[in-house]
């Protein structure tokens, strides 16, 4: 199996010219090769290559495209690129539709590719056509496919991700998270990152000046947060940020960033009447783990672990913030006696 899609492209593009842009292809063909070579091996995922018409499919639901989708500017370089070929050297993934369909394939890899084809044949080059691998796949060989392409994309925000991973943890892995995971070759806690990511209230998205601006780090911050007591107070907060975002940009004035929008939230969800001594789990200068809060009878710990972090420096970071947090509870506890005397 390995190869069989360089040799079909060969086939195609016959004594073409090596260059920059053609060793950046051959490496782009190279992943997409192992890609289909990862799907459904026992089966043997049967494959053929062809040229046809841009118009000749509709782009598959359930992959990501950019939301204000591609555009001639956006993909200027790829244009550029098959206009000197003459056509796309790595190929576009297609499955056929069923008889009678508007169309007789659906794409589920390379809608940017699409495009660019589709461009050139309203500008001059009518002659191009897009080269496709039309494959024999199910909706979740579908997805696994479309997912690894997506996640070298930068035009795909980590909301939009992680939505898409919500929709098909219910509809492909039949809400079995540990299954998915080991399907699309991550860890579990790597997906729980990102379905938590998708699972944050419309109000604390609506606080953030765009959707593509939330990331994983934030949603590790925030849920947390809507945890605890004061959550009605951050969600509060989160619409008041909602409103003025609204208001500056009726105005044209410029939005309030993320990182602003974060700490206010954080705030908000850290407030408490009891006015708990808190501590960040860290040192200076580290990455920040969570945070320590002494109540009456006790401390509370939330901690946020970084999947490669070394165990023993966090262990060492939470042990010296505990005696500090504890330390300082004492005190505030002397002095709350002293005070009511």
């Amino acid at each position: 199996m390995s190869g069989l899609v360089r040799e079909v492209l060969n086939t195609l593009r016959p004594g073409a010219a090596r260059s920059e842009a053609l060793a950046r292809e051959s490496e782009a063909l190279a992943r997409l090769d192992e890609r289909l070579g990862g799907l459904a091996p026992a089966q043997g995922t049967a494959r053929c290559a062809r040229t046809i018409r841009p118009d000749d499919c509709v782009a598959w639901p359930g992959n990501l495209t950019d939301r204000s989708g591609p555009t001639a500017d956006a993909c200027r370089a790829l244009i550029d690129s098959i206009a000197e070929e003459g056509g796309n050297l790595v190929p576009v993934v297609v499955r056929p539709l069923p008889a009678g369909s508007d169309h007789p394939f659906e794409l589920l890899v390379g809608n940017r590719r699409r495009f660019a084809v589709d461009w050139l044949n309203r500008n001059g080059r009518p002659e191009i056509r897009l080269n496709a691998l039309v494959v024999d796949l199910d909706d979740e060989e579908a997805f696994r496919l479309a997912d690894i392409e997506n996640r070298e994309r930068e035009d795909i925000a980590e909301l939009d991700r992680a939505r898409s991973y919500r929709r098909a943890l219910g509809e492909l892995y039949a809400g079995v998270q540990s299954r998915m995971a080991e399907a699309l070759r991550l860890s579990n806690s790597q997906l729980s990152r990102l379905l938590a990511l998708a699972e944050l209230p419309d109000e604390l998205v609506s606080a953030f000046a765009s959707e593509d601006e939330l990331r994983v780090r934030h949603s590790e911050i925030l849920t947390p947060l809507l945890r605890r007591p004061e959550a009605a107070a951050m969600i509060a907060e989160a619409r008041r940020i909602g409103a003025e975002q609204e208001q500056l940009c009726a105005a044209s004035d410029k939005l309030i960033p993320a990182a602003a929008v974060l700490a206010r939230l954080r705030e908000a969800g850290a407030e408490d009447s009891a006015n708990p001594v808190q501590h960040s789990a860290n040192s200076p200068g580290a990455a920040e783990l969570g945070t320590i809060e002494a109540f009456p009878g006790g401390i509370a710990v939330e901690l946020v672990v970084p999947e490669f972090a070394d165990i023993d420096e966090v262990l060492g970071r939470l042990k010296q913030a505990l005696i500090e947090c504890r330390r300082e509870a004492r005190s505030a506890e002397d002095e709350d006696r002293y005070t009511l005397r």
